[in-house]
């Protein structure tokens, strides 16, 4: 029964589901059911969110129950891609944040204005790690200096597209400097999503994936609407607004546990497997990402404004919070910025 919780500084945890199997209610327990006949319980109360990354069967009952305590699901397929998740009924509503919500997308400029925020928090946060490399010896100075010259063009933007064409050119000078930045020989050229085509594209994509499922999670907490987004068009079958809000935190937390598990061999090139025109992780660098990325989440540091320690996960929540202050005219809206 392969089932990984990563205990740490918190009570409530998140389920990591390898096992294949049948996920359903008993009793006042959600029970995995492997194929052997062997079984784990889940302490549903105390359950943040599950990911299930085994072939799992669950059954109405099951999920009305995951539903009514409001335990998001988060799906990934066979190669450890995203598929998508299971989003509880909204219970924490507001008619009148959906409206603002709603205005601040149709209004152009209030979007622009959020769009702006998110991009140059985001590209600040990308500067701060080539900074971080930086002073431990890495040449990283010229894309830093890039860098420093693109941000200035995010606040002349005039449209989202422009803002998004800056975003890219950023990106793309950032990953430039990912060769200097890893200890390992790297063939990364070029950020290929769909499906992603080397070592380096496949480990993006999977932490990326990783980032995005935990900002739906923080989401649903709040009474903002995941499909209604701002720099990302909120268009059908997905929840844009996880796209932006991840934007600041994935070089503050995917990028960072790329780096770290690289520079240290835990994650090498024997932990990928390539088919005709894809790569993907075995199930072993799968898990050791997910342990990393599971302490990395509940690591905490001292808010200079709280004047408290909160975990990385409640950094997430708490960008939330801001979004809706700005959204209902409480307090203008300033992306988060790496601080330390």
């Amino acid at each position: 029964m392969n089932i990984a919780i990563f205990k740490g500084g918190s009570e409530i945890e998140s389920y990591y589901l390898f096992s294949d199997g049948e996920l359903k209610r008993k009793d006042n327990v959600i029970r995995l059911t492997a194929p052997d006949g062997r079984f784990k319980d889940l302490k549903v109360e105390l359950t943040r969110e599950i990911f299930l990354f085994g072939e799992v069967n669950m059954n109405t009952k099951g999920l009305n129950y995951i539903g009514q305590l409001g335990i998001p699901i988060h799906i990934f397929n066979y190669y450890g891609f995203y598929s998508g998740s299971y989003y509880p009924r909204e219970t924490n509503v507001s008619g009148q944040l959906l409206i603002a919500q709603v205005e601040n997308y149709s209004d152009e400029k209030k979007r622009l204005y959020i769009a702006s925020k998110f991009i140059d928090a985001a590209s600040f946060n990308l500067l701060r790690n080539l900074r971080y490399y930086k002073q431990r010896g890495k040449d990283v100075l010229e894309e830093m200096d890039e860098i420093k010259f693109l941000r200035k063009s995010i606040g002349r933007m005039e449209d989202i597209q422009g803002l998004m064409g800056i975003e890219g050119n950023i990106r793309k000078v950032y990953y430039s400097a990912w060769q200097k930045i890893i200890n390992q020989e790297i063939d990364f050229e070029k950020r290929v999503k769909r499906p992603p085509d080397n070592m380096i594209n496949t480990l993006i994509s999977y932490v990326n994936s990783l980032v995005y499922s935990s900002c739906l999670t923080e989401i649903y907490k709040t009474q903002l609407n995941p499909v209604i987004s701002y720099l990302h068009s909120a268009g059908e079958r997905r929840f844009s607004l996880c796209l932006d809000i991840a934007e600041i935190f994935k070089p503050l937390i995917a990028d960072r546990i790329i780096f770290s598990l690289l520079n240290k061999n835990v994650i090498t090139e024997d932990d990928f497997e390539k088919e005709a025109n894809f790569c993907y992780m075995n199930k072993s660098a799968r898990q050791k990402i997910l342990q990393a990325y599971d302490l990395r989440m509940k690591e905490t540091i001292k808010h200079r404004d709280l004047g408290r320690h909160v975990s990385y996960r409640h950094l997430i929540r708490l960008e939330c919070y801001k979004l809706v202050k700005h959204l209902m005219n409480d307090k203008k809206y300033e992306g988060f910025k790496i601080w330390w």
